[in-house]
């Protein structure tokens, strides 16, 4: 299994920039630097998979390095925006379930044998938008001289990301019943093999 790509190094710096995030957020209270940042987060999200296919590096840990960091960073980054009051609670809290719901979803699945679903272009296009919607509404509430306009240009991209989010949720969920009874005969037949 290869490590040592481009991409997985960006994905390792994806995760460690999650600690800087809060400290930047609540240890600093500077929420302009903080929504720069998770903005900048997302951003990385399409370039560690672009770089991947371009340079060739994909690889069995990137794939679970990249979600794991989406996730991550998407999850603690919408609920600490929910915490200190910077974006719309109903929002915020539909984002923060859909998350949750799918990240859990991926685990049972795991637990039972299913064989891992791709995260499809609906749930990239969801995750991209928030990522964006997130810190413009955080950025709004910082003395940033276009605050006012954060603010509302965050309802562009939170709207059309919830809905994408939330049909790639669909999707998964219809998927995910071909990947258990794939990921079951993949190891009956590897066991039956090895016997």
């Amino acid at each position: 299994m290869r490590v040592f790509t481009v991409p997985n190094a960006i994905s390792f710096l994806r995760l460690l920039c999650v600690p800087l995030f809060l400290v930047l957020l609540f240890g600093r209270e500077h929420r302009a630097a903080a929504a720069w940042l998770l903005g900048i987060l997302g951003m990385t999200d399409w370039v560690d998979g672009y770089l991947a296919r371009r340079l060739g590096q994909v690889s069995e840990l990137g794939k679970m390095l990249d979600p794991i960091a989406d996730r991550l960073a998407l999850v603690v980054g919408i609920g600490s925006i929910l915490w200190v009051g910077a974006a719309p609670g109903w929002v915020a809290v539909a984002a923060l379930a859909r998350e949750v719901g799918v990240s859990l979803a991926v685990l049972v699945l795991g637990a039972l044998g299913a064989k891992r679903l791709e995260v499809t272009w609906w749930g990239k296009t969801g995750t991209f938008l928030l990522y964006f919607a997130f810190p413009m509404w955080l950025g709004g509430t910082s003395t940033l001289s276009y605050a006012p306009a954060l603010e509302v240009g965050a309802w562009f991209f939170a709207l059309p990301g919830l809905a994408a989010a939330y049909f790639a949720a669909y999707q998964y969920a219809a998927a995910s019943r071909q990947a258990l009874a794939v990921g079951r005969a993949e190891r009956r037949a590897a066991t039956a093999s090895s016997a």
